[in-house]
């Protein structure tokens, strides 16, 4: 009975012995809060962004937030994103005074589509934030011909696509503003944190300021504040769990590309045709396959809770689901969004299902959660 194996999760961290001695020697340094090893940790992530300057945090939803800000998005703007993704993305347009714009995604990438993308800016449009799905970019080619045209900032909601490239060039190595998570289920974790990726020194400063209360410093005793600033730093704690993590990136990439192969070789050509269900796109050479998601067939109401009910119970299989549209929030409905608006998100949002991918995963695993989908699916 293979509900008789042991659990098999969506996601599961993976952290090694010597980054778990390295945490222990920050705490015995007594250095735990921001410190040399959040330096070291931003060096390595602006050396893999090709020298960009690159500032961490507690979190990558605060990464965003300071993006606008820095920006200067506010009061009477309008920023434009995608209605499925962690509600984080939207809660930070409005967090800043700004209003968030919805565009419907496209059936294939799960991503926005930049055509409605583009149908939805007005005069008021300041900027758009893009979110890479289970670490699969947009085309970032027309992405930012349409930022140019229209002169709006991009803040890249790359979140889950630390590893992702655009013809060749690694996410967060060109753009603009790129959000990075190190959240616990990400391909690279901190435990809690986040990266943003600037484009110049004077970026990097106000960050800072941001970051720590809007303070700074000078001389022995020189304090100023001159913006209001929150508390967003990221402990040493977190940045020495990221350089452990960070050193096995290509590596780790690599091997989720490798599942990802194995989960198309083992559900097979026909899978699509013979079950109903749409499996992602086969993007090699782009994605870091952060999530590998399918969409069920659609047969009415209860399809996703049965089905992930049934693949936990009679099989011993975790699923998740990313994610349900923002839109269709209460928060967001008393804003005047309502069903019918965005039909493709509401569609993938209502039958994505999120399979088991993370790092300590083998070939075996795949083909036990591909055969458990296949034996609910055939019921």
């Amino acid at each position: 009975m293979t509900a008789e194996l042991p659990f098999l999760p969506f996601s599961r961290p993976t952290i090694d012995e010597e980054t778990i001695a390295a945490v222990g020697e920050v705490l015995r340094s007594g250095w735990i809060t921001t410190g040399p090893k959040n330096q070291a940790f931003e060096a390595l992530l602006s050396e893999y962004c090709g020298g960009r300057p690159v500032r961490t945090f507690n979190s990558g939803t605060c990464t965003m937030e300071i993006a606008l800000r820095i920006a200067g998005i506010g009061p009477g703007d309008e920023v434009i994103t995608t209605p499925i993704s962690w509600v984080a993305t939207a809660n930070v347009i409005i967090e800043v005074g700004a209003t968030p714009v919805f565009a419907d995604i496209d059936p294939l990438t799960r991503n926005i589509d930049l055509d409605k993308l583009e149908a939805a800016i007005t005069p008021r449009t300041r900027a758009i934030i893009p979110v890479y799905l289970s670490g699969l970019p947009v085309d970032m080619d027309r992405l930012y011909d349409i930022a140019r045209k229209h002169n709006l900032r991009v803040v890249e909601d790359a979140a889950q696509a630390l590893g992702s490239q655009w013809k060749g060039k690694p996410i967060g190595a060109f753009g603009d503003f790129v959000s990075f998570s190190f959240q616990a289920n990400k391909n690279i974790t901190t435990g809690e944190g986040g990266a943003l990726v600037l484009n110049n020194a004077d970026e990097a400063r106000l960050a800072e300021k941001y970051r720590l209360q809007g303070v700074t410093r000078s001389g022995v005793d020189g304090i100023d504040v001159d913006v209001l600033g929150g508390k967003y730093n990221m402990s040493d704690i977190n940045a020495a769990i990221g350089l452990g993590q960070m050193k096995n990136l290509e590596k780790l990439t690599a091997h989720r590309a490798s599942l990802a192969q194995h989960y198309f070789d083992c559900f097979g050509d026909d899978f699509e045709a013979k079950y109903g269900a749409q499996l992602p796109m086969k993007a090699f050479g782009s994605s870091n396959w952060h999530l590998f998601q399918i969409i069920l067939p659609d047969n009415g109401p209860g399809t996703r809770a049965e089905f992930m009910t049934r693949l936990q119970k009679e099989h011993n299989v975790g699923t998740g689901y990313h994610y349900a549209p923002i839109h269709l929030f209460t928060m967001y409905r008393e804003r005047g969004f309502t069903e019918g608006m965005f039909p493709v998100s509401e569609k993938i949002g209502r039958l994505t299902v999120t399979l088991p991918m993370f790092n300590a995963m083998s070939k075996a695993d795949v083909e036990r959660a591909v055969a458990a989908v296949k034996a609910v699916l055939a019921k």
